[in-house]
């Protein structure tokens, strides 16, 4: 009996001391929190996950595309970026990956994600001989700007997306001005997604960027439109994706792909926990009915982040080793 007491103190100090070890493997994480939904609820998902299952002190950092990157480029700050769409900075993190410096643990968005100009749905089943981006940008008067009904609007993306500047780009293309139409600047996320649900509450027309998975395309149905050409990487590269391109040329969105990219400090200090983040990913379907709870719930990113792994132990026990869900689920 005191052989066996013996031993299993010594197998439970060795356990507690793999667990500290494994704590302080992981040490302190900083994690980007987009000011999109579905990137701010997966960076709410890796803190509860890091945190309670292996032992992390996180860090939540605000964070945009642009400076998120250029600052774990530059100065290995912060150490995850869960939902990295990639289109607007793939040639420097392409550098990025291939000097060392930041590492593609996974695309997180399972089965892709999605770019492009839309309309209603109610519009274009009305005027079905709108395919094209083209096509609507003969029409103004069915997209009135809502400064100057006389005018048409197309709706670009908050200050800081990345989308701001291929829109802003393909607006300058399309010779859109000369057709009668503004440019409209959103402001914030909020109002990108108001001038939408505002659009269906009084039956106008709408037109602009959007993406999936998100909330807003759950709840009203929409329609996207071609540009009418095939993408051009090179162009797009070169030209569609920088800011203030002096020739842009008539191009379509890329197959878009949000990645999870992770500093070398970070893939080098976090143990374990690295494969958390290699292994977790999504699809749309799962992320859109998130959204959909945390925007009916008026939910923080938090909230939504609780709900998925409170209702999804299928999925996200995969993504872990049973030691750290068994604490997730405890902590829950």
């Amino acid at each position: 009996m005191n052989k066996l007491l013996a031993s299993t103190a010594i197998a439970a100090g060795l356990f507690a001391m793999a667990g500290s070890a494994q704590a302080a493997d992981c040490g302190e994480v900083s994690i980007a929190e987009m000011n999109w939904a579905s990137a701010g609820v997966a960076a709410q998902v890796d803190k509860i996950i890091l945190q309670e299952g292996y032992g992390c002190k996180v860090t939540l950092v605000t964070g945009d595309t642009m400076p998120t990157f250029t600052s774990m480029n530059e100065k290995s700050q912060p150490d995850i970026a869960p939902e990295l769409w990639v289109n607007a900075v793939r040639t420097p993190l392409d550098a990025a990956v291939a000097e060392g410096r930041l590492i593609i643990a996974a695309e997180i968005l399972a089965d892709g994600a999605v770019e492009g100009w839309w309309i209603p749905k109610f519009l274009a089943d009305a005027h079905p001989e709108i395919k094209t981006v083209q096509d609507a940008l003969k029409r103004p008067d069915l997209f009135p700007a809502p400064e100057d009904a006389s005018k048409g609007a197309v709706h670009n993306c908050p200050s800081g997306w990345n989308c701001q500047v291929s829109t802003a780009n393909l607006y300058r293309a399309m010779d859109a001005k000369s057709k009668g139409f503004d440019l409209v600047d959103t402001g914030s996320a909020a109002g990108l997604d108001g001038s939408i649900a505002n659009s269906f509450e009084k039956k106008v027309g709408w037109i602009g960027y959007y993406w999936a998975p998100t909330a807003i395309l759950g709840k009203y149905e929409m329609a996207k439109l071609s540009f009418n050409v095939p993408h051009d990487k090179a162009s797009w590269d070169a030209c569609t994706a920088v800011p203030d391109c002096p020739d842009p040329k008539i191009n379509s969105y890329p197959t878009s792909q949000a990645f999870t990219v992770v500093t070398k400090a970070f893939a080098q200090k976090a143990g374990v926990a690295l494969d958390y983040v290699k292994a977790r990913k999504w699809g749309n379907a799962m992320v859109n009915g998130i959204l959909a709870w945390q925007d009916e719930n008026q939910g923080t990113n938090e909230d939504a982040a609780r709900y998925f792994l409170k209702n999804n132990p299928d999925v996200w026990t995969k993504w872990v080793n049973p030691d750290a869900a068994a604490k997730v689920k405890a902590a829950l």
